[in-house]
């Protein structure tokens, strides 16, 4: 059973006494605004059983945040889901909560910088899906001089000044695809890997776990050097097909990145889904049909609607106590054949 968090848990986490917390629930004490901020911060953390009377007791306005997510193609589903899931988030937040979400189409460095430093203009702090590269950093690092700070969603960023993250923890994503292709394939051989851009820090960190799984349990795989997808489906069903012109012998794939379609497709032409041991990220229509089809083996999922209320809650909590950015990982979902 999860330990429920005490008063004296709360006192500590808020950097008060626990007569204070005591006092407050008891309607004794007033506090100072920044004091009742941070007691509310610790207290949405801790999940404290007694949040609506403190909120009663603390009889303070909450400030209304205005947040920024900055999310890849709108064509795309994966991104559409997300957009949903953080509209619906939004509303349902029990703190009030203003959020501008763009999509961006052209991924280019210099675009991305561009957006993300317009957007900053009109958020308090940003949520952004790209790949790292030093203009990221320049904007990341240029945004936080003007007090807003930014998080990496789904894939991890990096800069002088630090950012927050809020994902996967994607070098267990890699370990589990690598487990699971190891224990369904029915004979040793080559494995590929394919991602859809290195410089995706969640895909890097795909592959690093692959590999760290396969080092140690699986060293009778072995696994081709990864090829590039540029998260697109006609790219990715030539690259398939090449790699299985390439390599007649191919057990295994592992799709860490995007252009799953093209992927299948390919497979089907040859006629290499039952024989190849798929395992890709999302559920889509596609790869539901994929896992139904059997076609893939596995698909690990970001909770969606998990992942926009985390976001949102976490942002808003590290800039109400004004604590240093924080990196939420949340725990992913399996799905396969039997289970979707």
């Amino acid at each position: 059973m999860a330990h429920r968090a005490t008063i004296s848990d709360l006192a500590e986490k808020a950097g008060v006494s626990v007569s204070t917390i005591d006092r407050i629930l008891n309607g004794r004490e007033k506090v100072r605004p920044a004091t009742a901020a941070r007691v509310l911060a610790a207290a949405e953390e801790l999940q404290f059983y007694a949040m609506p009377v403190l909120r009663e007791r603390l009889n303070i306005d909450r400030p209304r945040i205005k947040l920024g997510f900055l999310l890849q193609q709108s064509h795309r589903t994966f991104y559409q889901m997300i957009a949903d899931a953080l509209r619906i988030a939004a509303d349902e937040s029990p703190d009030p909560v203003d959020i501008i979400i763009e999509h961006i189409d052209d991924l280019s460095p210099e675009a991305v910088t561009t957006r993300m430093l317009a957007l900053g203009e009109k958020v308090q702090a940003l949520a952004v899906v790209t790949a790292e590269h030093a203009r990221i950093s320049y904007a990341i690092e240029t945004l936080a001089a003007k007090g807003v700070p930014t998080y990496g969603l789904i894939s991890e960023l990096t800069s002088a000044c630090g950012t927050g993250y809020i994902g996967l923890d994607n070098w267990r994503v890699g370990r589990t695809a690598a487990w699971a292709i190891a224990g369904l394939c029915k004979r040793p051989g080559k494995v590929g890997i394919l991602v859809g851009n290195h410089r995706y820090r969640c895909q890097e960190m795909n592959e690093s776990g692959f590999r760290s799984y396969c080092r140690e349990h699986g060293s009778e795989f072995t696994l081709l050097e990864p090829l590039q997808t540029f998260e697109d489906k006609s790219i990715a069903r030539d690259v398939t097909e090449q790699l299985l012109a390439r390599e007649p012998d191919l057990v295994g794939l592992y799709v860490s990145g995007g252009g799953m379609v093209g992927v299948l497709d390919a497979l089907k032409a040859a006629g290499r889904s039952r024989s190849v041991v798929t395992v890709g990220h999302e559920i889509t229509e596609h790869t539901r049909n994929g896992l139904i089809d059997e076609d893939l083996a596995l698909v690990m999922a970001h909770p969606i609607s998990r992942l926009a209320s985390e976001a949102i809650a976490q942002m808003r909590r590290d800039l109400v106590s004004g604590a240093s950015l924080s990196k939420r990982m949340i725990g992913f979902e399996i799905y396969t054949p039997e289970n979707i």
